[in-house]
């Protein structure tokens, strides 16, 4: 799997003057954090439901999940998931349409996707963007998103802003690293996306989840002082965006942090991370805490309120 393989890649580790109060925590362990790699949550618009991917390796699944009086419900598979590997579902801010990545066919009757990707190629291993829209309480065929998106068998992580423009990552010129892209959509018309201008494919950046209005972006990372891939946030002023600035070694661990997510009202940030829980030494480890992918969160609130100019960077 991608993840599994970004995960071997390593740079320079240091310490961030950024940091939090409190550590991250796991998302709904044993529902929702389970003992499989689980990743991506896309939340509907009221937080109460959550689309997310489960992975045993080779393949993954989209998954459901209700919360109600606290509790989420078991997963269940998305009704457009199953047959294929699918996998980063990406909520619009209207929860009117959800992009997630499948290998399926371009066309009924075609093979699966390759992906060529970190200098290989990986069979069935490909991705391109697909879009299911609301319809009632449910959802529609999915359909694939136009070429122009679509460039490559290796696309993957789709972000949606509230005026529809759609970031991504794909391979660099140099296939060993992948890069980030941002497709505006102007009246429904995908344009010809663009590399975001801190991302130059001379490192590998993943994963980026943009605010609906494309304020700050958060992505993943083999940028120094990554340890492997490690959190960043970069902000974005008068239309330009700054330099991204890492997450600090509270939120990053010495394994893989990926999978930006944000909340509907991207306060708080979701992410995916094989590292495992504080538990006493000695102590059994639930079935979930077993060192592949579970989702946790953190609150986004210091980053924002620095930049805001409410708290100075480094405070705590």
């Amino acid at each position: 799997m991608i993840r599994q393989a970004l995960s071997c890649m390593l740079a320079l580790a240091a310490t961030s003057a950024w940091a939090v109060d409190t550590a991250p925590a796991v998302f709904a362990p044993g529902v929702i954090s389970g003992p499989q790699h689980d990743s991506a949550p896309a939340f509907a618009p009221d937080g109460h439901t959550v689309y997310f991917s489960r992975s045993d390796g080779p393949h993954s699944t989209i998954l459901v999940s209700h919360e109600s009086d606290g509790r989420w419900s078991t997963p269940t598979t998305a009704p457009f998931s199953g047959h294929w590997s699918d996998m980063e579902p990406s909520m619009s801010p209207d929860g009117r349409q959800l992009v997630f990545i499948s290998n399926r066919p371009r066309t009924p009757g075609g093979k699966p996707l390759d992906g060529y990707f970190m200098g290989r190629r990986f069979p069935e291993g490909g991705g391109n963007l697909w879009v299911a829209r609301r319809e009632g309480d449910g959802w529609s065929a999915p359909v694939r998103l136009p070429d122009i998106v679509n460039a490559s068998d290796s696309t993957f992580a789709p972000s949606i802003a509230a005026d529809g423009t759609l970031y991504f990552m794909r391979p660099a010129d140099d296939p060993k690293h992948f890069r980030l892209f941002r497709a505006a959509c102007i009246k429904g018309i995908y344009q010809k996306p663009e590399p975001l201008p801190f991302s130059d494919g001379t490192t590998t950046d993943v994963d980026p989840a943009v605010a609906p209005d494309q304020s700050f972006l958060v992505f993943g990372s083999s940028r120094a002082p990554a340890q492997q891939i490690d959190l960043f946030i970069v902000f974005r002023d008068g239309g330009r965006w700054g330099t991204p600035k890492h997450l600090g070694n509270e939120v990053n661990s010495a394994g893989s942090d990926a999978e930006a997510r944000l909340s509907p009202d991207h306060r708080t940030l979701y992410f995916a991370s094989d590292r495992l829980s504080n538990s006493p030494p000695g102590a059994a480890r639930a079935d979930w805490d077993n060192g592949k992918y579970n989702i946790w969160d953190v609150s986004l609130v210091p980053w924002l309120d620095a930049h805001a100019g409410k708290a100075p960077a480094g405070s705590h």
